[in-house]
């Protein structure tokens, strides 16, 4: 991928405004629950961004935060206590259009599918939710999960129904709802889930699946990327460069050796999870680890059409950094 990391004009987020801005030499980044993470999890093992970071001639300071849920995500990025930020396409698209353009992705953590699993036997397709029944997203309606429910609510109930189940919503983090579906003893019926958590679920002979994301989406979809702001690439260009390639070398080491990714997810996130049940999720055929953007442009044309954004973009290439326009996304 092509390298156009520096003689960058600097831009404020907001028109404006200015945030406050890390120096070169730190960065600090912001990580979900989920095997989708893994790209993090072995840079973050292997110390990746210190590697490329030492080549570019920088020492870099890496801090890491834990958080749950775009909006949580988007609060810490706008308020400067993140430099990147990894979250759903939904929560990634309402931040670049409430900036006018000002954060940009990075790259995509990869595709994987999320299941909408439930715990009851009557429920069979969105149809059979009663106004009883919660379904756990990671942030009701605004998380990719979120999202994609309001998609395929709209398939099922017809144009201009996409926020029919959204009193159904509610925020948990996914090992939360996890554990409150299998419980079967909450107000959680149903979960909007990704790996290992769905596959987790699913040994549970309790818990079926009614769709993928894949079935709502025509196809691999990419849920969660990294972004920045335009300001902290323009004014940290070597720790940032440091970072890409770090993620870059992660990503492809993840998509190679799905041994190792698995390994490397269980020591990092510190897992009780057998590291060859996560080798077996993630060696799924429709798992692919990839920077590239997938499908992202269907949710950007489903957000504006609803008016949750009020900028349309002509392209994916709208809201990426330019590294990434020489591949095949969408």
């Amino acid at each position: 991928m092509k390298r156009l990391f520096r003689g960058l004009l600097a831009a404020a987020l907001i028109a404006g405004s200015a945030l406050p801005a890390s120096a070169e030499g730190l960065i600090r980044i912001s990580e979900q629950f989920g095997t989708l993470y893994v790209p993090f999890h072995i840079l973050r093992d292997q110390k990746l961004i210190e590697k490329h970071g030492k080549a570019l001639g920088v020492d870099i300071t890496v801090e890491w935060q834990k958080l749950s849920g775009g909006n949580a995500v988007n609060d810490a990025l706008l308020s400067g206590s993140i430099d990147i930020a990894s979250a759903g396409i939904g929560p990634f698209l309402t931040v670049w259009d409430r900036t006018k353009g000002a954060v940009k992705v990075i790259g995509a953590f990869g595709a994987q599918p999320s299941y909408l699993l439930t715990n009851k036997d009557s429920i069979k397709s969105l149809k059979d939710f009663g106004p009883n029944d919660r379904i756990a997203t990671p942030a009701a309606i605004v998380s990719v999960q979120g999202r994609t429910l309001q998609i395929a609510s709209e398939q099922a109930f017809g144009e201009g129904q996409q926020n029919k189940l959204d009193a159904n919503q509610v925020t948990l983090p996914h090992p939360d709802a996890t554990a409150a579906l299998l419980s079967g003893s909450t107000e959680i019926t149903a979960h909007l889930s990704n790996s290992p958590f769905q596959e987790q679920a699913l040994k549970d002979p309790k818990i079926h699946k009614i769709w993928s994301s894949y079935d709502v989406l025509g196809g691999p979809l990419t849920p969660t990327l990294a972004y920045s702001t335009v300001k902290f690439r323009s004014e940290n260009p070597k720790t940032y460069e440091a970072f890409f390639l770090a993620f870059q070398e992660a990503t492809a080491i993840a998509d190679k050796d799905r041994k190792l990714a698995a390994e490397t997810y269980v020591k990092v996130e510190k897992s009780k999870l057998d590291p060859a049940f996560i080798q077996q999720v993630i060696s799924n055929p429709e798992v692919k680890f990839t920077l590239v953007p997938l499908n992202t442009q269907k949710f950007a044309d489903f957000l504006y059409k609803t008016g949750a954004i009020k900028v349309k973009p002509a392209s994916w290439k709208d809201y990426t950094f330019p590294e990434l326009h020489d591949q095949p996304g969408s």
